[in-house]
């Protein structure tokens, strides 16, 4: 295994990010029209597509690690906070509902002409700011309820690896069933030309 160098690495998830953007943008999440009309159970693009996402990373590592081209030790891998993550979860989900972005989809929605991305953007840079200044009151909140350092979902479980990734293709095949019938039911899968219509400028 050989490790690239600083600059290679850092040309390398400039052109991975952008190609994230531009699935995100072509799969329809640079709109809020998709992510609220996933909570309403109408279109469930979001499912598909970030579930999809995390099917086909996990076996990918999963394989390359196989072949020893990949090196989890090299890999950052967050400790659990329960309730830090419970309640972020919680404000992230409550945010994704009303502002129908998340960070990584209110990037794709301003550039690609919505200007309510820019104001949901600045809300994310106003609560950040807020955030770090008050974290040494929050910080035994955060802390609290802390998991095995570097824990992974198979470790946490306590089964093979590859018990873990069938079980998340039995999900992900239940789900878009699932997600198959609530659109077909309500016919309210969100087309491209609803899409474009939301453009601002």
């Amino acid at each position: 295994m050989y490790y690239v160098s600083g600059n290679i690495e850092i040309f390398v998830v400039i052109i991975f990010g952008a190609m994230f953007g531009y699935f995100l943008e072509v799969s329809g999440l640079g709109s809020p029209k998709k992510l609220n009309a996933q909570f309403t159970l109408k279109d469930w693009s979001v499912f598909k597509v970030m579930f999809t996402s995390i099917v086909v990373a996990s076996i990918g590592l999963w394989l390359l690690s196989l072949f020893e081209l990949v090196d989890y030790s090299t890999m950052r891998i967050s400790t659990t906070y329960f309730w830090a993550m419970l309640i972020g979860g919680a404000l992230l989900g409550i945010g994704l509902s009303i502002g129908g972005y998340c960070p990584g989809t209110s990037v794709v929605g301003l550039f690609s002409g919505r200007i309510d991305a820019l104001f949901f953007m600045l809300g994310i840079v106003i609560g950040t700011v807020i955030f770090a200044s008050s974290f040494d009151f929050l910080k035994p909140l955060y802390m609290a309820g802390e998991g095995p350092a570097r824990q992974r979902l198979y470790e946490l479980v306590d089964l093979p690896v590859w018990v873990v990734l069938i079980a998340l293709v039995i999900i992900a095949v239940v789900g878009f069933r699932i997600g198959n019938k609530f659109e077909a039911k309500n016919n309210s899968v969100i087309t491209s030309k609803d899409l474009n219509d939301d453009a601002n400028f």
